[in-house]
C-alpha cells in the first residue's frame, strides 16, 4: 500500500511536464510570430515590387 501512495504522490516527472508545457506555449508563440512576421515581409516586398514596376502609384 505504501507503494501505491509513493507513485500517487511522487513529484519528479511534475517538474518535466511543466518544462514541457512552458516549450509547447513557448513554441507555439514563436511559429505564430514567424507565421505574421512572414505575411507582412511578403506584403512588404510585393509593395515594393509594385513601386518598381509603376512608381507613380498610391504610396510610392
Amino acid at each position: 500500500m505504501n507503494t501505491l501512495r509513493d507513485l500517487i504522490f511522487e513529484e519528479d516527472g511534475a517538474a518535466a511536464a511543466e518544462y514541457a508545457l512552458i516549450l509547447a506555449i513557448i513554441g507555439s508563440a514563436i511559429a505564430v510570430a514567424a507565421v505574421l512576421l512572414g505575411t507582412n515581409i511578403g506584403t512588404a516586398i510585393t509593395d515594393a515590387a509594385t513601386c518598381v514596376a509603376n512608381p507613380s502609384a498610391a504610396n510610392c
